[in-house]
This record gives structure tokens, sequence and C-alpha cells, in this order.
């Protein structure tokens, strides 16, 4: 496993001018991570093709693999020409992928306000051929694809499961964020187990959790059906990041894991305290493998082949 740092980590200070891009790739390395995952928010990597160089140079001058180019997309609620467009859009995000040297992106699929089973079903089979011909395309470049379970729409497991299943491709997989799940009131160990197999990538992130009758004020969100969250330092909030850890043990996926933090605290300090924990709790779940607790958490394991 290696264990690296999204730039979505610092936001909060690229809003503000504290960073930008090559100053948060420095800072990962400074962190000890292992590899960077790039999410171009506040820069255009079309409008600003010279970046491209600059953020592949920038990473292997610190020994950093580029894990993983994570954009925006939507192909729900659009028009024919307005899918073509979208398609060919990503398309060219495909080719920077390529250019920074990455094997692995993910791109967002649908938003819809109205969430339904009904109107998901609905698009999927649209949605199912964006994705094929993205991956086709960037299949010729040896990249995957990837979904992410989050955006309220597409972020259940089983909605995760349905959309890869029906692309179907070895190439489309999912990018697997550990925390998200509690956005659609899912028990994240269940949906982690339920879509390790669908890995491309694993995001680690915590949330603090309340209940909907509770209000915090500033900060908070709420899930589909209203319980209060927060993002947190993995390790601080309210989710069993162990329990997650050990699934994805358990399973033989040994690729990339990225820390993902969006709660309020200086995000700079936040990433470096949640990628020690991460580490820690990693070695923690190793210790774990060899004793005889939760016997029925290994059965459970060894009766599916998560390598798919």
């Amino acid at each position: 496993m290696k264990f690296g740092v999204s730039t979505y980590c610092f936001w909060q200070a690229m809003q503000t001018g504290e960073l930008d891009v090559l100053q948060a790739i420095s800072l990962i390395a400074e962190m000890g991570g292992e590899h960077v995952e790039i999410v171009p928010l506040g820069y255009d990597l079309i409008a600003h093709p010279e970046l491209i160089a600059a953020i592949r140079d920038k990473a292997a001058e610190h020994g950093l693999d580029v894990s993983n180019y994570a954009i925006g997309a939507n192909f729900a609620g659009l028009d024919d020409e307005a899918y073509e467009q979208e398609i060919e859009r990503v398309k060219r995000h495909v080719d920077i992928a390529a250019a920074l040297g990455t094997k692995l992106m993910r791109h967002d699929v649908a938003s819809s306000e109205d969430r339904s089973i009904k109107r998901f079903l609905a698009d999927l089979p649209r949605l199912a051929d964006a994705c094929r011909r993205i991956a086709d395309y960037a299949a010729g470049f040896g990249i995957t694809t990837s979904v992410e379970n989050h955006g309220f729409y597409v972020q259940a497991s089983d909605r995760v499961q349905a959309l890869v299943e029906a692309v179907c491709r070895d190439n489309f997989r999912t990018t697997l964020d550990i925390g998200n799940f509690v956005c659609v009131d899912e028990d994240p160990l269940v949906a982690v187990r339920n879509n390790i197999s669908y890995a491309s990538i694993v995001h680690v992130k915590d949330f603090y959790r309340r209940p909907a009758s509770v209000d915090p004020g500033e900060g908070w969100f709420s899930s589909s059906n209203g319980t209060r969250l927060r993002g947190a330092i993995v390790g601080h909030g309210d989710l069993d990041i162990l329990g997650a850890l050990r699934i994805v043990r358990a399973s033989g996926f040994d690729g990339y894991a990225s820390i993902e933090f969006e709660g309020m605290e200086p995000c700079v300090q936040a990433t470096k305290i949640a990628l020690d924990n991460v580490r820690r709790l990693w070695e923690q779940a190793k210790r774990m493998e060899g004793a005889n607790e939760d016997v029925g958490y290994h059965q459970a394991m060894e009766s599916r082949d998560y390598r798919r």
C-alpha cells in the first residue's frame, strides 16, 4: 500500500492564496507522503497546460507518484449535443492524465435534484454509455477511469456497483471513499465490504456525526436523511476507520490510499495528523490479522473474491 494525499486537502489554503498546487506537492513530500492525487480546484489544466509538466516534474523531484487525477463531470439531464460535448471534454482530461503520468483518473458521472431510484434507473443506461466510451478512450493510454461514491446521486454502494457493472469494462472501477457513504446514511463498513473489490484507489476520510435533532451550527451539513455531518481529521471523527482499513487489508487491495480532509481545522496540520493516523491504524490492522478475534468478519471476507 502506498499512502499519500489528495491536493483537495489544501483547498482551504489554496482559496486564500496561501498555497498553490506546486507548494502543496512539496508539503506532501515533507509529510512523508508517497504519492499525490491531483484535484484541479482553483486552476484549469486545459486553460493552463504549462502546469501539467510543472506538476509532473515537481512530483518527480520529490519522488512522489502522481496516483490519480480527479475532475468533475455530469452526463445526466443533458440534451444530445451537450451530452456529446461533455464526453469530449472529459476525454481531453484523459489526455491530461496521460501527460501527468498517472494510470488512474476519476471523473464524476451525474448530479440530480431528483435522487430517487426511479430517476437513477432511468439515467443509468446513458450514464454507463458515457463512462464506457471514456474508458475505451482511456484504455489507449493504459488508464483506468473510475466513479467516486459522492455527490448524493451515485453515492450508495449498490448504485456505484450498478454503474460499474453496466459499463462492463475492466478499466472502469470506483474511487472508494470509506467515509462518504455516511452522506447517504449507509454503514461505511458494510459499504466498503460491498465495494472494495471494485476499487482502483481508496480515499480515507472521516466525519463527525450528530442526530438530525441537533443543530451544531456553522460547518455542518445534512445527510440524505438529515443526520448532521462535519468533516474531521482522519482518526478524530466518529467513523470506524480501523474497521474499514481492516476490510481493505483483508481484501488484498495493495494500491494507493489517499488522505482527504474537508474539515474546519487548519488544513496543513490536519492533513499531516491524518496521514500519520492512517499509517498507525494500518499497522494496527496488520497486527490484528493474526488475532483470533472477529471470526465471523474473517469468514465473511474469505467467502468472496475481493480481487474481482
